[in-house]
């Protein structure tokens, strides 16, 4: 295992996180998934860090798990016992996507290249989705007997509908960026050359946003997909009694009123 499979940066208040395995398409390992929480958990708890960045290295943004790693590489050996995917699923990919699901700061994901099974659900569940036209979107599982996983079952329906979503789902056909960007599967598509500058700007700017309203808007968009119209309208009043307190709220308001720009703090 590489020390290395997670290359970190930080951009005045954006951290960059790096997934580095370009010789492996940026293939999931044990190893990889590890680091990559790590690197998440300690993002979170740095209040300097107002916004994440996750983009692959090489040509990729990854291609899902590795099947090779020993933790699900089936064995050549007819008598033995085949692996238990779900402990991988309970002990690694259920603790990132969690992770990643709850960070106190927004994410964005730069998708440089192909984002095909567990590697589109990583980036399907940030916040912002940024692409390069020429990557792609595949739903790979079940071309290896497999389930959408990593938290595909329930991104993909809410994004792209039921009908898309079994789709993309059954077939495991290629999704090119265009097209996920049409079906509102991602946020917009840049040229090749410019998604990571800009990727970067857009994470610098989320930086310099009120962030702890950004992540209660992630979080109520979230719950109101799950409550009726008027359980949701008095969650909203309830998160707005708690963010018209903060100090960001006072400051935006005051800036506004004053013509000036707004210092945020609050995280």
């Amino acid at each position: 295992m590489s020390e290395h499979e997670i290359q970190i940066e930080q951009h005045g208040a954006v951290r960059l996180l790096r997934l580095n395995r370009p010789e492996a398409l940026n293939a999931f390992t044990t190893g990889l998934l590890g680091q990559l929480r790590q690197a998440l958990e300690a993002a979170a708890e740095d209040g300097a860090t107002r916004c994440v960045l996750i983009t692959g290295a090489g040509r990729a943004f990854s291609a899902g798990q590795d099947l090779s790693d020993p933790h699900v590489a089936p064995s050549r050996d007819p008598g033995a016992a085949p692996k238990d995917i779900g402990h991988l699923l309970e002990h690694f990919y259920i603790p990132l996507a969690l992770r990643l699901r709850s960070m106190p700061v927004p994410v964005v994901a730069a998708v440089n290249g192909v984002a095909a099974g567990a590697g589109a659900s990583l980036a399907l569940g940030c916040d912002l989705v940024l692409a390069g036209e020429s990557a792609s979107f595949i739903q790979a599982f079940s071309k290896i007997g497999l389930i959408p996983d990593c938290g595909g079952t329930w991104l993909l329906p809410r994004l792209v509908g039921r009908a898309k979503a079994l789709e993309m789902a059954l077939l495991g056909d290629k999704l090119k960026a265009a097209e996920a960007a049409a079906l509102g599967l991602i946020s917009r598509v840049l040229p090749d050359a410019e998604l990571q500058d800009a990727a970067l700007a857009l994470a610098q700017k989320l930086a310099g946003m009120p962030t702890r309203a950004l992540v209660q808007t992630r979080i109520a968009i979230d719950e109101a997909m799950k409550l009726d119209f008027e359980p949701a309208l008095k969650r909203e009043a309830a998160v707005q009694s708690q963010l018209g307190f903060a100090h960001d709220y006072l400051e935006g308001a005051a800036a506004f009123l004053d013509k000036r720009k707004p210092e945020f703090k609050d995280r």
